[in-house]
């Protein structure tokens, strides 16, 4: 028997009221203007440390100091409206803010607006994110994590990208292509690997780092090997969503998809093919799926945008019969097309598809995309690991911990995966429980024998009003099992 042991984060969402109106009125009620600057000037320096824009609790403090006569807040949180936010001026001072409440775990794009019409960065916050239209300045609330994965580290293997064209005849254009191959490819091994399609292939490439992402994964445990496949559209709107849009999908199940198997040591069959995208990547991934599970079987979509040609996508799926086809989705609350993902959602879990989905307090930006690649990967490729193989070679360094978005959240997930097959009917003895720092026992998760197969649980259950009993601080989960027969335990967090 072998015994893990997780720390968790529970937390209850209290904090202490805001201070910063309390300046505000305090500074308004100074009529000397040399004792009123002075004041600012402290209050600036107080917060060099903590950053800005100033957090207190749920609400966000945006501060923008200079000569403008008039400045406003345009963001995720507003539409990007020059007007939506107008922020306020300390009289007879150079000194403007505006305070608005955000989810605790909430990570939005914004920029300021100067005299209605010269958008700048907020030059007093050096966190950017960098987007499609150029950078903006991110807001990240206390709770929300950056995502580790997307960060390159040197101490790991790294696939190799190979860059290549194709013309393609439906389409009568060509395409530029960059191939991520896997640490310890070997063209003449007969390993076939399952390959990810990425529809705004350099974007992701360059705003979502995913082949640090791919690296860090793979360098983890936490997903197969897999062969990235990252196209770059030539004419995205008409293509993903416009009149080219059957042309390009013949180009890439008729074509590509082909090119890549002939190529490169790909194992060719739908269920080992994934296709995702971005917005209009979304809606064209999921056009090709509709048309072609016989090639591709599983699909990603960031924020889709099913509105073109009358919402078509999003009809053929909701209008139809089920298709063998895996979904993982992720959306944010910030955008105007949330109640579209959650009746697509809806619609294709009660018509029985496999669908995962995440729901954040975040904008239609690369901030969001990038930080959940992996939840996508995850979810279509985990790893499938042999315990047998190097056996001593194993210890708790094989865990692996993956937050969605934090560790801060009230819900935790644990996922860990028996190996071997089902129709083996072999069991293993599965014990999961939950501690207290003192060493109490919280909750008993799992006690049994089980079948191999990918296993969930989650802590403190909700639904049961298990959480209203718990109070905020540390917790240990310890997971006991037969070391012949499970697999990687992963901790998730969403």
């Amino acid at each position: 028997m072998r015994a893990f042991l997780f720390l968790i984060l529970f937390t209850a969402s209290s904090f202490a009221q805001s201070g910063f109106q309390r300046f505000i009125s305090y500074v308004n009620s100074i009529s000397d203007v040399s004792v009123k600057s002075a004041k600012i000037d402290s209050f600036m320096l107080a917060h060099q440390s903590t950053g800005f824009p100033v957090i207190e609790g749920d609400t966000a403090n945006f501060i923008y100091r200079g000569s403008a006569s008039a400045v406003s807040v345009a963001g995720d949180f507003n539409g990007w409206s020059s007007s939506a936010s107008v922020m306020n001026k300390l009289t007879s001072t150079n000194f403007f803010y505006y305070s608005r409440k955000f989810e605790l775990n909430a990570r939005l794009d914004y920029k300021f607006v100067t005299n209605g019409s010269n958008w700048i960065l907020d030059p007093l916050n050096p966190r950017i994110c960098s987007g499609g239209f150029g950078p903006n300045s991110e807001l990240a609330m206390p709770l929300y994590v950056q995502p580790q994965e997307i960060v390159y580290n040197s101490a790991i293997p790294h696939g190799t990208i190979i860059t290549r064209s194709i013309t393609s005849t439906f389409t009568s254009s060509a395409f530029q292509l960059k191939i991520y191959l896997p640490p310890g490819y070997d063209s003449l091994s007969t390993k076939r690997y399952p390959s990810v399609y990425f529809q705004d292939g350099y974007e992701y490439i360059d705003l979502a780092s995913s082949v640090n992402v791919l690296d860090n994964l793979i360098a983890a445990g936490a997903i197969e090997p897999v062969i990235g496949v990252f196209v770059k559209p030539n004419n995205r709107n008409e293509e993903y969503a416009g009149a080219t849009r059957n042309a390009y999908k013949n180009f890439f199940v008729n074509e590509l998809a082909p090119l890549i198997d002939a190529l490169y040591k790909t194992a060719a069959s739908p269920d080992r093919r994934l296709v995702l995208g971005d917005s209009y990547g979304g809606n064209i991934s999921a056009y090709i799926v509709y048309y072609h599970p016989d090639v591709f079987g599983n699909c990603g979509i960031h924020s889709g945008a099913f509105q073109p040609n009358g919402y078509e996508v999003y009809n053929l799926f909701i209008n139809n019969p089920a298709l063998n086809v895996k979904f993982v989705s992720i959306w944010g609350t910030y955008e105007s097309l949330f109640t579209n993902m959650r009746n697509f959602r809806d619609n294709l879990t009660n018509k029985g598809y496999y669908f995962k989905w995440m729901e954040l307090p975040e904008g239609h930006s690369w901030g969001l995309w990038r930080a959940t690649l992996d939840y996508i990967l995850i979810n279509i490729f985990p790893a499938v690991t042999d315990v047998n193989e190097n056996r001593k070679e194993k210890d708790q360094s094989d865990i692996i911990l993956q937050n969605y978005p934090n560790p801060f959240m009230a819900s935790t997930q644990i996922r860990y995966q028996i190996s071997g097959s089902r129709n083996q009917r072999a069991e293993c003895r599965v014990l999961l429980k939950v501690y207290d720092v003192l060493g109490n026992e919280v909750a008993t998760l799992a006690d049994g024998n089980k079948l191999p197969g990918m296993y969930e649980s989650t802590f403190p259950d909700t639904r049961t009003g298990q959480a209203l009993s718990l109070r905020s601080g540390v917790y240990f989960i310890s997971l006991t099992f037969d070391e012949q027969r499970i697999t990687k335990p992963i901790l998730l967090i969403r």
